[in-house]
């Protein structure tokens, strides 16, 4: 008798999957906490070098001497180079404030950790790297074209009035979908381009468009059609937000900031919270990205607005031709998504 002859049980289908799910969450588990060990290991030879170093004036003499040593002792050991070395006494100091590994330290690859030490200029930049790449599972390439694209600079950046139309935390939480500028070097677009071509752009290379929008987006459709008792509405870009449980509409305007705009998308808003929402979702907010934009005109636009709605201006220049080269490319992105990584030698 063959397998495919054999009689299966009526639950087979669903036990085979569990099983596979189990299966899955055990070697990520396994993954996690190999590690985990690693980077506790590594984190005890930086602080101990650090030690020495301070006491006893070690100099790089001593580190390649160590390196050597070390590889001898374990030839099969990936991850004890002279550089490496350095990195942990760097890792050290740069989170060395516990006595031992910080958390958001201990559960990032050691490729991540090199990278955040390389490119973060300040504590503050390093934590909030640390943090979001644990928090969204991003890949090294990822987390490397966030920084590169100073990320933490923009993110919650843009003028809103949500904390005037959403309550605490919700209105927080909100402000954190709202870049400010937004990147578009990717579209490879230059000068002034027509409202509908932006738009076909950002559709056309959604990947992309949803990655430089953040985390938690998801594309719901563009030129979305509404029927007010045969008046016609077409909302350029219409998203929803998973982690957030709200539908976010997206206009675009190529030119300067004008108040109307805002009058404009307060509507579309509204529209989308009466026709779409539903009663487990949060409300609806709008972003407007513009060209560009005055704030204080900005503001006063959106002072008398009814609708939670945020306002950004984009941009598309080309960043300098040396960090332009350091950028991971368009396969990179929609294929890295691979938490673990060998330790770099």
């Amino acid at each position: 008798m063959t397998t495919s002859e054999i009689d299966l049980p009526a639950d087979y289908v669903e036990l085979l999957e569990a099983l596979r799910i189990r299966v899955t969450d055990a070697r990520t588990h396994a993954h996690r906490t190999v590690n985990t060990l690693l980077i506790e290991l590594y984190w005890s030879l930086g602080k101990d070098i650090l030690t020495r170093q301070g006491s006893q004036g070690w100099g790089s003499g001593v580190i390649n001497r160590l390196a050597n040593d070390l590889r001898a002792s374990f030839p099969d050991m990936k991850g004890l180079s002279a550089r490496n070395l350095q990195y942990m006494t760097a890792m050290v100091r740069a989170w060395g404030k516990e006595a031992n590994v910080p958390q958001v330290v201990a559960h990032l690859p050691w490729g991540h950790i090199r990278t955040i030490l390389d490119k973060a200029a300040t504590a503050e930049e390093r934590d909030w790297y640390a943090a979001a790449a644990i928090q969204y599972g991003w890949s090294r390439n990822v987390l490397l074209n966030m920084m590169m694209n100073r990320s933490m600079e923009r993110t919650g950046a843009a003028p809103s009035n949500f904390t005037r139309q959403l309550a605490a935390p919700d209105s927080e939480l909100a402000q954190q979908m709202a870049k400010d500028p937004y990147n578009f070097e990717f579209l490879g677009l230059s000068g002034e381009v027509a409202e509908r071509e932006l738009e076909n752009a950002l559709t056309s290379r959604i990947t992309e468009t949803l990655q430089e929008l953040g985390p938690g987006f998801s594309f719901v459709g563009r030129q979305v059609h509404f029927d007010v008792d045969g008046d016609d509405y077409y909302v350029d870009l219409l998203f929803f937000h998973i982690e957030q449980l709200r539908y976010v509409v997206i206009e675009l305007k190529t030119g300067k900031f004008q108040p109307e705009y805002a009058g404009k998308l307060n509507f579309y808003v509204a529209l989308v919270d009466d026709v779409l929402r539903r009663e487990h979702h949060n409300e609806t907010v709008g972003i407007l990205i513009c060209g560009t934009k005055n704030d204080r005109s900005v503001r006063y636009s959106l002072g008398r607005s009814t609708s939670p709605m945020a306002v950004a201006a984009y941009t598309y220049d080309k960043l300098p031709a040396t960090e332009q080269r350091t950028l991971p490319n368009e396969e990179h992105l929609v294929a890295a998504l691979d938490w673990t990584e060998p330790a770099d030698d």
